[in-house]
């Protein structure tokens, strides 16, 4: 039996505002496992993309323990092991669309970077953007090329903060289905943080957020704070 690749128990996170301390994630626990799918689905400023921060190891909670047994120490959170894609594309301006898709590889293995990198975007549908500069590309666009690098390593966990947010309803129902035959692909579990329900439904489990409590696993968590 695999061990699950994040293990979460009474997750707290807050932050220090003008008008006070904000709690964003309020005494979380959760397990995600190899090959699962998430969605964390809840109104703007619940803590969605807090808890995203958390389960991703790019923030650290206040009190609590998040441990991720099969990937590692935090400072083993390398590309390979967790994708990330941002609620904005946060591409590289003077790297062409392919170039932003290799870099993850080439800041890990570094193997077939380029190859790599085009099936990633032939993947999500826009290899035939490769050599276009960020500048030139819409925010739909953006969004599946960030996408694409996101999982261009084949990572074991993929984490998504609103990954339909720039596109249609027919193009976000597009990215999340090409997006979960990729992980169905390469056994890759996926958390997406959304607003869209019928996103939510495509996958396996849904956490719900209000007010930054969990009321039940992998049914609805309620949630408060910034995200």
């Amino acid at each position: 039996m695999t061990s699950p690749l994040v293990i979460a128990a009474d997750l707290w996170r807050s932050f220090q505002r003008e008008r006070g301390v904000v709690s964003a994630v309020q005494g979380c626990s959760f397990r995600i496992g190899a090959g699962e799918t998430v969605a964390i689905i809840g109104p703007s400023g619940c803590g969605k993309t807090t808890l995203l921060n958390l389960i991703a190891g790019l923030d650290r909670p206040n009190s609590g323990q998040i441990d991720w047994p099969a990937l590692g120490r935090p400072d083993m959170l390398r590309p390979e092991r967790i994708g990330v894609v941002f609620q904005s594309a946060n591409l590289m301006p003077a790297l062409t669309a392919a170039e932003n898709v290799q870099l993850p590889i080439l800041l890990s293995s570094g193997a077939d970077a380029e190859a790599r990198a085009l099936a990633a975007l032939a993947a999500f549908g826009v290899e035939a953007l490769a050599a276009k500069l960020p500048e030139q590309l819409s925010g739909g666009q953006a969004e599946r090329i960030a996408v694409a690098r996101a999982v261009a390593t084949s990572p074991q966990l993929i984490v998504a903060d609103e990954p339909t947010g720039q596109l249609d309803q027919a193009g976000g129902a597009m990215l999340v289905d090409r997006l979960l035959a990729w992980g169905r692909q390469s056994g890759s579990a996926i958390v997406i943080a959304t607003h869209d329900e019928r996103v939510a439904a495509k996958m396996n489990r849904i956490w719900r957020m209000r007010h930054g409590k969990f009321e039940s696993m992998g049914a609805r968590c309620e949630c408060t704070g910034t995200g």
